[in-house]
């Protein structure tokens, strides 16, 4: 810390005529804190303070500035506290993302036959799956089911990542509760299937409830 400043002047030359406001500024400003400075005003160009500042106003701050012993650099903890305070203000605060309650699931799903029951498939997992879809008329618009065993042996499943909208949404979220080797009917609402546009290729109508028998066959 430096060492305390000593009075340049007494009462009588303070309030003399030659002693110029400008000194005066000067040698606060060379000696008085931050913070003290601030609150007499007195920051800032000598010659702009000198403008606003009367010297009486000058004088009641220098014999404050001894009394209170405010001096440059006794502030340094006061100084670094506000930065620290500034900095964790600054800091933008983790906005917590909103839980958006959806409702219940738009899927039933029905246990045709069942898994391990151990090994269940986790988002971005590699899932390979047999699959017939449906309409609710029993009209089979997908498969990759071979019809004979021979060709089975040949054809592989259908391979994606799970959990990560590489599917319709009912499949996502009704793979997630199988475990391996478990066959389910899968019956998705349109809002987790293609929805109100449907998927006019694969002949699915707009609002079409979809009804699928899914083998879960491996986990990667």
């Amino acid at each position: 810390m430096a060492a305390e400043p000593t009075r340049e002047w007494d009462d009588e030359q303070l309030k003399s005529d030659d002693l110029p406001k400008k000194d005066l500024i000067k040698f606060i400003q060379d000696n008085a804190a931050h913070s003290f400075l601030s609150e007499h005003k007195l920051l800032g160009n000598i010659k702009n303070v000198a403008k606003t500042a009367k010297k009486e106003q000058l004088i009641v701050a220098y014999n404050q500035l001894f009394e209170s012993k405010r001096f440059k650099g006794t502030e340094v903890e006061e100084v670094t506290q506000n930065v620290k305070a500034v900095k964790i203000e600054d800091k933008p605060k983790k906005e917590e993302e909103p839980v958006i309650d959806e409702g219940p699931p738009k899927f039933t799903k029905s246990v045709l036959k069942k898994g391990d029951k151990t090994n269940f498939p986790k988002k971005g997992d590699v899932v390979g799956c047999w699959y017939t879809g449906t309409l609710e008329d029993g009209t089979v618009f997908d498969t990759n089911i071979p019809t004979t065993a021979r060709k089975k042996k040949q054809t592989k499943p259908l391979t994606f990542k799970v959990g990560l909208g590489k599917v319709i949404r009912g499949w996502d979220e009704g793979l997630l509760t199988m475990s391996r080797g478990e066959t389910a009917r899968l019956e998705i609402e349109p809002e987790w299937a293609y929805g109100r546009k449907g998927l006019p290729d694969s002949k699915i109508p707009p609002n079409a409830k979809l009804i699928f028998e899914v083998e879960l066959v491996a986990i990667d």
